[in-house]
C-alpha cells in the first residue's frame, strides 16, 4: 500500500471483535457463492466469536497477526505451529487463516502478513485452501507455494476438497 500507512502487529484483546466481524464477512463471500442456510450460518457463528479469538490467542501454539491500516483492521493471518500436514516431506508451520477485507486486495496486505509470520516463524509452511478459491490459489502461488495434496473441509457431512500449498524454507 504505496503512500499508506500499515501496521501489522500481533493480536490484542480488543481485536477480538473485529477479528470476528473480519472472518464472517470474508468466509460468506469466499464460501457462500450460492448464498446461506443452517449449515454455513450456524458454522460461521460458532467458529468466528470473539471467544475463539480469545482461545487462539492464549494457545502456546497458535498465533494471530494483524494488518491494521488507518485505524481499521483490514486483515489477519493465524498460524498453528504444531499442526502436522497430512502431507509426506511437509514441515513448517501451518496457515490457519489468511483473511484480507476484499476492498484491501492486492494492496500487498496478505504478502505483508505472509512475510511477517515467515520472519517470526521460519520459511516452511503449509495450508490448504478451497478449490474452487482461485483467487487464493494464485496468490499463493505467486508467493512461492507449490501443490503438493489434496485434503477436505467437512461441513455436516458434506466434504469439500481443498488443495494443500506449502512453502519449503531456502527455497
Amino acid at each position: 500500500m504505496k503512500g499508506d500507512f500499515m501496521v501489522v502487529r500481533d493480536a490484542h484483546e480488543q481485536d477480538f471483535l473485529n477479528l470476528s466481524a473480519l472472518a464472517i464477512q470474508v468466509w460468506l463471500h469466499t464460501y457462500a457463492t450460492d448464498g446461506v442456510r443452517d449449515a454455513i450460518s450456524g458454522f460461521v457463528l460458532s467458529e468466528f466469536t470473539p471467544e475463539v479469538f480469545r482461545r487462539i490467542h492464549e494457545s502456546a501454539s497458535q498465533h494471530i497477526l494483524v494488518a491494521i491500516h488507518d485505524g481499521h483492521l483490514v486483515g489477519f493471518v493465524t498460524v498453528d505451529l504444531v499442526s502436522r500436514c497430512g502431507v509426506e516431506g511437509i514441515e513448517g508451520f501451518e496457515v490457519k487463516t489468511l483473511y484480507v477485507q476484499e476492498h484491501f486486495h492486492g494492496k500487498g496486505i496478505g504478502t505483508t502478513l505472509l512475510d511477517e509470520a515467515s520472519r517470526r516463524y521460519g520459511e516452511s509452511l503449509w495450508l490448504t485452501t478451497w478449490v474452487k478459491n482461485t483467487p487464493a490459489i494464485g496468490f499463493y502461488e505467486a508467493y512461492g507455494l507449490t501443490r503438493v495434496g489434496t485434503a477436505y473441509f467437512h461441513l455436516e457431512g458434506e466434504a469439500h476438497e481443498n488443495v494443500v500449498l506449502a512453502k519449503r524454507g531456502g527455497l
